[in-house]
């Protein structure tokens, strides 16, 4: 195969994974804070402590979605990670932040994959 057939598709491989860590990042966050906005309860403790337990990391993933910075999806991952647990329990709708808790890890994950990719590529073409 030709050196730069290889490199491009390397850079379309690379993109691929760029675009889809960064969109899959920001549906989940966006899809958090509606789901939080729904679930919204009239009391002041409960809503307290759900939007620094789901709003905030759902705002965060949205900032390092946007951001390509894969450490903090992490911490919105593990932020938001045990009240998604507890919420996948219930039976209603707001099992949904368990689908945006994955949606977290799975844009992590593809971020330090695409960061990888970026990193060997590199090193192919300083050889």
């Amino acid at each position: 195969m030709i050196k730069g057939a290889k490199s491009l598709i390397t850079k379309r491989g690379v993109i691929k994974i760029r675009k889809t860590s960064k969109l899959l990042g920001i549906i989940a966050g966006v899809a958090s804070i509606i789901i939080w906005f729904v679930l919204k309860p009239t009391e002041y403790e409960p809503m307290l402590n759900t939007f620094f337990s789901l709003a905030l990391p759902a705002v965060l993933a949205i900032i390092a979605s946007l951001t390509n910075y894969s450490f903090l999806m992490l911490i919105a991952f593990v932020w938001s990670l045990p009240i998604s647990l507890y919420m996948v329990l219930t039976p209603s709708y707001f099992a949904l932040f368990g689908i945006t808790c994955v949606c977290y890890l799975i844009s992590f994950i593809l971020m330090v994959l695409d960061r990888k990719r970026s990193k060997q590529e590199q090193q192919l073409l300083s050889n």
